[in-house]
């Protein structure tokens, strides 16, 4: 197994495939994609991403683990069956919250959540498609993502998004839905 630690590169300016608000309103959960790999470029803007995310206290208790062993991959789905994709994806990002490195408990769920959803939109705006794949709460599959990738006791694994080049074209969808909507009280 490699246990290569990813070390910070400067960020780079870069030319990206969409803007913000496009990679916002066409990002759809991407379970189908095409042959090739995630360039090292690609895995570093996405990991920088998710690491520019806010965080309670800015205590960033978030660690992830690059998952391309195919191996590895192979077993996904025995641990999570909504991560069925994952063998056929060139790789996952398992996304863990540091129970260490909290400075305010039980934020962790809230602070990794904005790292995911940052990756994810990183991943739609250098052409990439991704999904999310829940693993915490589910007790069983915490447990599994724990024997499968070795995670220590202080490492809870919040979900896997499987990375890839989509097969099919992201397109905007409007989903703004104006009845889930108030202002200032809930009900007069």
């Amino acid at each position: 197994m490699d246990f290569t630690v990813y070390k910070p590169n400067p960020l780079q300016s870069r030319e990206v495939a969409v803007d913000t608000l496009t990679a916002i309103h066409t990002r759809r959960s991407v379970r189908a994609f095409a042959p090739g790999p995630v360039s090292e470029e690609d895995l570093q803007t996405l990991l920088e991403a998710a690491m520019a995310a806010p965080s309670a206290g800015n205590a960033q208790p978030w660690a992830f683990l690059v998952i391309t062993d195919p191996a590895l991959l192979e077993r996904v789905p025995d641990m999570n069956p909504y991560a069925n994709m994952a063998p056929r994806a060139p790789l996952s990002i398992l996304v863990c919250g540091d129970t260490a490195a909290e400075k305010y408990p039980g934020f962790w769920v809230q602070d990794c959540s904005a790292a995911t959803q940052n990756l994810m939109l990183a991943a739609r705006a250098i052409g990439l498609g991704s999904v999310w794949t829940g693993i915490h709460p589910m007790e069983d599959r915490v447990a599994k993502a724990r024997d499968l990738f070795h995670l220590p006791e202080t490492l809870i694994p919040l979900g896997l998004v499987v990375v890839g080049r989509p097969r099919t074209e992201q397109k905007r969808e409007n989903r703004f839905a104006p009845e889930k909507v108030r202002r200032n009280l809930w009900e007069e």
